[in-house]
């Protein structure tokens, strides 16, 4: 290991510095949850200022094993803003109830480094190593609230069915690495360019292996029919965690599906194109339509995740499709929207819950809008976002990855129309939360809750970032744009 390498692992060591300062400070000082927060703050804020420094100079490390480049930088700065956003929402639900802030806080912050890790991987097994240390983690946020049954039962499911599809993606590495003979992401892009051409001998292996690893990744981001666990896990967990497992463990996910299927596996593009064509049709239409079923917010915004990630998938596939269009930066845009609007919703769910024995059903929300008005607007514009409905980071989002399908042309024009559908079939559940929250009477005299400080700076900070990104998406357009043109397929 050279000092160039340590400089650029520089904000992967901070992270798991930052990780290990919040247990040492609780040990210290046992049951400060604000402590906890602040040296977590404090941590996230360094680990970002290198991230940002170090990407200013791309490079490789390890022999071309982890690599930085703007593709990096973009993903794990959104990755420390899901975690810090999280971290703020939680003590109001968590201290209520008797839950540790500072393991909290910790064991997100260890999930960030392997997220971060995904997104600097350079050959498959730093890939796979990235991507067990993101949901390990998950597992234990699932079960966080031990004592409550839906919570181990929600985790249990995730663990089980998150090891058999860890298991079925290594295989899939395993085939892969098999066929191509080599670990290295740009290799194994050169070598099955070769096969493509006619170079090179096809070999039955590398279609298992491609079975494989789109099996595997399809259980991580819950892509239909793979997405059983994410019902359960989502209600059971604690609100703040659901919050996180509905988008972090998702972006991870696309990250790793960025690095293996664009750049390692691109040039076999049009193999795995009509799979995420199936895979998004079903995904986002199966997530709206049991979304429509609902009567537990919780759950219902579950669904909608698997709808969401449909969304996604329709960026990958109009890539597949035209990998000289918008494709990638369209679904790097959609990934920043979709955790700030989700993570605010999640955030109110979590603030009516303060007081304990709350449910998120419908019925919780019902005259929220004249019991805590400020609550009310602020669940309604994440809805509107989710919607996509103009001027907010959502209706960009949307329109930026209907637009790149449709210049994509062929299959996916439909895919485009599919989704335009989805979206107004979406529209029904969401807006439906807002004639509850006005439109309503509440069934409970209780008063309004007061809210601290930590919730309310995460909720305004998630909704200037809704707004923002609506009123103004050029900037974070032309970040998506540099990061989608690091990838070298």
């Amino acid at each position: 290991m050279t000092w160039d390498d340590v400089v650029l692992i520089s904000p992967l060591l901070a992270a798991i510095l930052t990780a290990a300062a919040i247990l040492i400070v609780d040990l210290v000082r046992p049951g400060k949850a604000a402590v906890a927060v602040a040296v977590a703050m404090i941590g996230l804020g360094i680990t970002a200022a290198l991230t940002i420094a170090v990407g200013a100079t791309p490079g490789t490390a390890f022999a071309g094993g982890y690599k930085v480049d703007d593709l990096t930088t973009f993903l794990d700065v959104l990755f420390m803003a899901v975690i810090a956003m999280t971290i703020v929402f939680g003590p109001d639900y968590l201290v209520p109830r008797g839950l540790p802030v500072a393991e909290f806080a910790a064991i997100l912050v260890f999930a960030m480094t392997g997220a971060m890790l995904i997104s600097a991987s350079g050959d498959l097994l730093l890939l796979f190593l990235g991507l067990e240390l993101m949901v390990l983690p998950g597992y234990l946020l699932a079960a966080f609230h031990k004592t409550d049954a839906y919570s181990t039962e929600g985790a249990i499911k995730y663990f089980l069915l998150g090891s058999f599809s860890s298991a079925i993606f290594l295989f899939g590495l395993a085939f892969i690495w098999g066929v191509t003979g080599t670990l290295q992401l740009d290799a194994i892009a050169g070598k099955l360019t070769e096969i493509v051409a006619g170079n090179a001998p096809l070999s039955p292996g590398l279609a298992m292996g491609l079975a494989f690893l789109t099996t595997g990744v399809a259980f991580k981001i819950a892509a239909v029919p793979f997405h059983y666990w994410t019902p359960d896990a989502y209600q059971g967990s604690p609100t703040p965690i659901t919050g996180y497992l509905s988008v972090g463990p998702k972006v991870g996910a696309f990250a790793l599906i960025l690095r293996l299927f664009v750049e390692g596996l691109g040039p076999l593009a049009d193999w795995w194109l009509p799979v995420v064509i199936v895979l998004s049709t079903l995904t986002m239409t199966l997530g709206n339509l049991v979304a429509l079923t609902q009567d537990n917010v919780k759950r219902m915004l579950a669904y909608s995740s698997i709808a969401h990630t449909g969304y996604m998938l329709v960026g990958l596939a109009a890539w597949a499709q035209n990998p000289g269009g918008t494709g990638i930066e369209a679904l790097l845009f959609y990934g920043v929207a979709y955790a700030f609007m989700n993570l605010g919703a999640f955030a109110v769910i979590a603030g009516l819950q303060k007081r304990t024995g709350v449910t998120s059903s419908l019925a919780t929300f019902a005259g929220l809008g004249r019991r805590e008005p400020v609550m009310g607007i602020l669940m309604t514009l994440f809805l509107l976002s989710l919607t996509g409905i103009p001027p907010t980071a959502g209706f960009f989002a949307k329109a930026n990855i209907i637009l790149a399908a449709v210049e994509a042309g062929g299959p996916l024009t439909i895919l485009a129309v599919i989704m335009v559908l989805n979206a107004a079939v979406a529209a029904f559940y969401y807006l439906r939360v807002v004639v509850y929250m006005f439109m309503r009477d509440g069934t409970s005299d209780a008063p309004a809750l007061r809210h601290g400080g930590l919730l309310w700076s995460g909720l305004a900070a998630a909704t200037a970032l809704t707004i923002l990104l609506g009123l103004f998406p050029t900037a974070l357009l032309d970040a998506a744009g540099l990061a989608a043109n690091a990838l070298v397929p």
